[in-house]
């Protein structure tokens, strides 16, 4: 979506509130055919089965639900959104919060010593059918609080500590999800209504059912966990993560077209770039937004088949804390998502924003002011004046 759209939308459309209950009728957009829609987005897969009815509807939200960790420990009165009541779907805006781990072989499954290397804000608007992707900097140093219940005392670290801090002690991913949610809120000061963990590589299965998506590669980056072999052939380098890009480097060349889903994961998850790990962001969301466009066409929502491939592979990548809401009562009340633009934006400007110490990254004014209008809803009428930090996912590509 471009800076233009957004003005125009939020001109056109926001009430001061922030609701656009003032908004002229849009002209509806053309929807995925009748019997079902699919959007995977936030590592989340929401379908409905109109047509195949009742009976439809519950085949398919039990496919993506049966293998789904489900807790109601993570949220507490603390992170929760204002206006959430336990239980029940908040009618207005939302925002979840997505943790992606880096659970690397031979760890510990349960979560415990992973680090929620990708922290990310999914701002649902008010309507329901609008979602912007704001990532936290994983190198920002930020106030861990203290918990009791887990007899720590607090930290002033680096914000992707916290999961691990929050895992110890056989916590697990609930005690993880809860300490990083707590340490999220606290530099935002946003309240969420679900919490969502993955294991990045947990997305490989996803991709493999929707068969690969397309991307677009702004700028030539390689690999720091894939080399080239004697016979050209991709190989996984076991333990390595080069600082430099050694002799048989896979590389990423400039420009767009559709990747195998071992490829897109691994662009995806590219650190060693001129912006680091704001390159990694953008490309994460740019993987997001890809996936809902590859399993919103007509290649995969007339395929029952594949529809239920792709469910069965989101359900057991997925652990959720949905602030009381039964997971199908949250996953159907969000069916407006299916035709949802995903908006990504930069924090930060998206360059390393070095903190006093050097120890890491801060949070610059723009971006407080970014957060502030993200948990106030007024975050379309923010990025009217802050057109800048809208994501491209191609630009520079061609």
């Amino acid at each position: 979506m471009s800076a233009q759209t957004v003005t125009k939308d939020a001109q056109n459309g926001a009430s001061g509130d922030g609701s656009g209950k003032n908004a002229p009728k849009k002209k509806k957009r053309p929807r995925a055919p009748l019997w079902t829609k699919l959007l995977t987005a936030f590592g989340l897969v929401l379908v409905l089965a109109s047509v195949a009815g009742v009976v439809g509807v519950q085949y398919f939200l039990g496919k993506l639900t049966k293998n789904i960790q489900t807790s109601s420990s993570v949220l507490d009165d603390t992170t929760s959104g204002k206006t959430a009541v336990e239980g029940k779907l908040p009618e207005g805006a939302m925002n979840l919060l997505m943790l992606g781990l880096d659970t690397r072989a031979g760890w510990d499954q349960t979560g415990e010593l992973s680090r929620s290397d990708t922290m990310l804000i999914l701002h649902i608007s008010s309507s329901h059918d609008r979602a912007y992707m704001i990532s936290i900097p994983r190198d920002t140093v930020a106030r861990i609080p203290a918990d009791k219940s887990m007899n720590f005392g607090g930290a002033t670290e680096k914000i992707n500590s916290a999961y691990a801090y929050g895992s110890k002690d056989g916590r697990g991913w609930t005690g993880g999800a809860k300490l990083a949610t707590k340490a999220v809120h606290e530099l935002t000061g946003i309240g969420f209504d679900g919490v969502v963990v993955i294991d990045f590589t947990g997305f490989q299965g996803i991709l493999q059912a929707l068969g690969g998506v397309y991307m677009c590669v702004e700028k030539d980056a390689w690999s720091s966990h894939y080399v080239v072999d004697k016979n050209g052939k991709p190989q996984y380098a076991i333990g390595a993560n080069p600082k430099s890009p050694p002799r048989n480097a896979l590389w990423f060349k400039k420009g767009c077209r559709t990747m195998q889903p071992w490829e897109a994961l691994e662009f995806s998850r590219i650190r060693h770039s001129t912006n680091g790990d704001y390159d990694r962001q953008k490309h994460q969301q740019q993987l997001l937004r890809a996936m809902a466009k590859k399993a919103t066409s007509a290649g995969i929502v007339t395929n029952p088949g594949k529809v239920a491939s792709v469910l069965a592979a989101a359900g057991s990548s997925l652990k959720m804390d949905t602030n009381g809401v039964e997971v199908n009562d949250f996953l159907f009340g969000l069916k407006d998502l299916a035709a949802a633009d995903l908006i990504p934006v930069k924090t930060n400007s998206g360059t390393f924003a070095s903190n006093a110490a050097g120890t890491g990254e801060t949070i610059n004014a723009v971006t407080q002011d970014l957060f502030k209008a993200t948990a106030e809803d007024k975050l379309a009428e923010f990025l009217v004046g802050h057109p800048e930090l809208l994501i491209n996912d191609a630009e520079g590509a061609k």
